[in-house]
């Protein structure tokens, strides 16, 4: 079984990044140039942050994603996020973020990463590169949606995960 997943770029992602992308990087060249001259002392560093913002963000791509073991790890740039706690349930969901709100995190330079809130799921973490391919995980308590290259695949695979870990804890509970 399958156990490593991609994180393909969705359309709404790749146009999000080259836009945002072309404009932070547009004023943070442009903006300087020509107000240099102008500009207090004080203000300059400022006018340089443009030029900061995408390189801070590039490290908090996702790349893909691992089942393994009971648990899911998001694969970043250049380290895993591991998602505590063993998957009560997943399910796909194509529509798992129509309607959110971002109420931390990144709104789609390079990921959709954060927390969100809907009116369907509630409160919950998102490790999402194309909101069409939605698989909404649930903890006890928590839940969290990636978007994984094979969506019945993955959630095929936390389902036999899910099996492995209680199986562990049964056996580690029979064993005197």
């Amino acid at each position: 079984m399958k156990t490593e997943f991609g994180a393909p770029w969705g359309r709404s992602l790749i146009w999000i990044s080259v836009l945002a992308t072309a404009l932070l990087l547009g004023v943070g060249l442009i903006v300087p140039w020509f107000t240099r001259e102008l500009a207090p002392p004080w203000v300059e560093p400022m006018l340089w942050l443009p030029l900061v913002i995408a390189p801070c963000a590039l490290p908090f791509v996702v790349r893909g994603y691992v089942v393994a073991g009971g648990e899911i790890r998001v694969r970043r740039l250049w380290w895993e996020t591991r998602l505590s706690g063993t998957p009560v349930s997943a399910r796909v969901d194509a529509e798992a973020m129509k309607g959110s709100v971002r109420t931390f995190g990144n709104g789609g330079l390079y990921s959709f990463t954060g927390r969100y809130w809907s009116r369907k799921q509630g409160s919950y973490r998102a490790f999402v590169t194309d909101p069409k391919r939605c698989v909404v995980v649930e903890y006890a308590g928590a839940m969290v949606v990636v978007s994984p290259d094979d969506p019945e695949g993955f959630v095929a695979a936390v389902g036999s995960g899910e099996a492995a870990a209680n199986g562990e804890a049964d056996a580690k509970k029979t064993t005197p």
